[in-house]
């Protein structure tokens, strides 16, 4: 196996690619760009300015930020060092960043914005080991901060400092076996834990995704996804390692509007992007003249139909041909310019994905590459892949990895993406691997085919007291799938039927209410009011009437404010904290089974 190093294989591209441009971001309401040079320049910078700080090999370094180009010239400078990157989410708590700090003994956090400096501010003196904070926004407010120095300024020190050599002799004795990256798991349940994850893991990731994907140094990738995510964190080093142009997404909230002006061929999306996505289109399709409707479907059907030809690599016949040549210019080119114009492939995981929106978007010509992961594997397990893919499904395992279904259906994992274990966690290190060293998922699924489909956590099942198995997650995504419907809950454990809470999508249902006339001084008498639950109420009995009966939601709650991560509810990754939900609104939860 050839020798491979994370920092030395980002030297290499850069000795191969100088004057191009690596990196895009946006500051100041203007689009900027880094050379492959200049983001050699200020690895460098950054880990001569560590070194002189007196991180040592094997040390942890955090970084506590959201996405910008100074997130991953950090990564890479720790790195360079021989050190470990320890992400930690732009959105977690004083106390969640504090638990990581502490736990890996963290003496130098690269900070973000505001919000995260004075997190750490905040826990500054509870933390022995930490003595200094880079910051990345120059608007941050450092008054009386003595340990705490501006990242431009900081580069300076870098520079003024040497230490070249250093670098080289740490690099010199570099190995496959070094760790990388400790990434927390948020967890839905349980303190977090640090996934361990080896250069050697991301080499055998690299090699994997080389395989399965057409990648080239001609595309462009989206930095969309929070980089303290594997998913994202794995893609955007695959990207660099290949040659890509990375396009950093610093608001998530603008990213259409970034997409349309950077036209990006590559961009890693959880569910929920296209869920939105194709939520929009439907709802104004209903609205739109009954010519332009039927034109809309008909375009999609001829674009499915071509869909599944290529996908088999059949011939497309002459005159469905010039079907799809009529429905790309009317229709299907419309829906890929809202995503830029130019995607090739949408990587995609996190969440159960419908097999609808997904056929929708093939449909359009836009590819999903959906697949299954965990951070513990590295990001991905199976994907699909250009021509053998089946939508419903989460493709196959990619090359070097092994996939088995263990009891209770668990899906079991084996391969070099595979982590080590949890740092200083030896007892859920044991637990988390079978007798003969599989990984266990906790994730339920079935192969058939070589294709694997997830059915849900094992964790998560949820049985009636009339002793059905319900999976949460597939009624939460039926429901979810809706125009009007931000987020939701599913209670059925132990008890005689199935209900719900959901948090409505609430600018397009004042819309509503306006457009009909339903008058609503508040959110919380909006979501009382007769005509909307009687409104909801149909719209969730159409979106889940493929159910069985006992899987169907009987009865649902309304609620007039999202689950977030500040109250608890959310993890980092957006997964309901199903447990803390279920205390919170137990009082209405018992009125749903009155």
């Amino acid at each position: 196996m050839t020798q491979f190093h994370l920092a030395t294989a980002l030297f290499e591209r850069i000795d191969k690619y100088s004057d191009r441009t690596a990196i895009r971001y946006r500051q100041n309401c203007v689009w900027r760009e880094i050379s492959w040079n200049s983001l050699g320049e200020q690895v460098r910078a950054a880990a001569k300015g560590l070194l002189a700080m007196g991180v040592k090999e094997g040390e942890m370094v955090s970084i506590f930020s959201q996405n910008c180009p100074e997130w991953i010239v950090a990564d890479y400078a720790i790195l360079c060092l021989r050190g470990v990157s320890v992400p930690i989410y732009a959105t977690n708590t004083p106390k969640q960043a504090e638990y990581i700090v502490d736990e890996a003994e963290i003496g130098v956090v690269f900070a973000g914005a505001q919000e995260q400096y004075d997190h750490i501010r905040a826990m500054h003196g509870g933390s022995p080991k930490l003595k200094r904070i880079i910051v990345f926004n120059e608007g941050v407010n450092l008054a009386g901060a003595e340990n705490a120095v501006y990242f431009k300024d900081f580069l300076k020190e870098g520079r003024r400092a040497g230490g070249d050599a250093g670098i080289d002799q740490r690099l010199q004795r570099a190995s496959m076996d070094d760790l990388a990256t400790l990434i927390y798991t948020s967890g839905t349940t349980g303190e977090p834990k640090g996934v361990m994850l080896h250069h050697s893991t991301f080499y055998h990731c690299f090699v994997a995704h080389k395989k399965r994907l057409e990648v080239s140094d001609r595309d462009v990738s989206m930095c969309f996804l929070p980089l303290s995510h594997i998913f994202e964190l794995a893609w955007t080093r695959f990207a660099l390692n290949q040659g890509m142009l990375v396009s950093c997404c610093d608001d998530t909230a603008k990213i259409v509007e970034y997409m349309q002006h950077e036209h990006p061929t590559i961009m890693c999306a959880v569910p929920r992007f296209y869920e939105k996505i194709y939520a929009t289109v439907f709802e104004k399709l209903e609205s739109a003249p009954p010519a332009k409707k039927k034109l809309f479907l008909w375009a999609i059907k001829v674009g499915e139909q071509v869909f599944l030809l290529r996908k088999e690599q059949l011939p497309v016949p002459p005159i469905l041909n010039i079907k799809h040549k009529i429905a790309e210019a009317l229709v299907l080119k419309k829906i890929r310019g809202v995503v830029g114009g130019r995607i090739r492939f949408f990587p995609c995981a996190g969440a159960p994905l419908s097999k609808k929106i997904e056929e929708f978007f093939h449909a359009a010509g836009v590819t999903i590459a959906y697949g299954y992961g965990l951070t513990e594997t590295c990001a991905t397990v199976t994907c699909h892949e250009k021509y053998h893919s089946r939508p419903g499904t989460v493709g196959k395992p990619i090359p070097g990895v092994e996939v088995r279904i263990g009891e209770s259906g668990e899906i079991q994992v084996k391969g070099g993406t595979v982590t080590k274990g949890y740092y200083k966690k030896p007892e859920a290190t044991a637990e988390a691997f079978t007798a003969d060293g599989w990984f266990r998922t906790g994730d339920v699924g079935v192969i058939e085919d070589g294709f694997l489909s997830i059915t849900d956590r094992i964790k998560d099942l949820m049985k009636t007291s009339g002793g059905k198995y319900i999976a949460p997650q597939l009624v939460e995504t039926l429901i979810g799938n809706d125009y009007y419907v931000d987020q939701v809950s599913i209670i059925g454990d132990l008890r005689q039927y199935v209900t719900a809470l959901i948090v409505p999508a609430f600018d397009p249902l004042e819309e509503y209410a306006r457009k009909h006339n339903i008058l609503f001084p508040s959110r919380e008498e909006l979501i009382q009011n007769p005509e909307i639950v009687q409104f909801y109420e149909k719209r969730i009995r159409e979106n889940t009437k493929e159910l069985a009966r006992y899987e169907t939601v009987k009865k649902f709650h309304l609620l007039p404010h999202p689950f977030t991560q500040e109250n608890g509810e959310m993890t980092p990754t957006m997964k309901l904290k199903r447990k803390v939900i279920n205390e919170k609104y137990k009082d209405v939860i018992a009125g749903m089974y009155k």
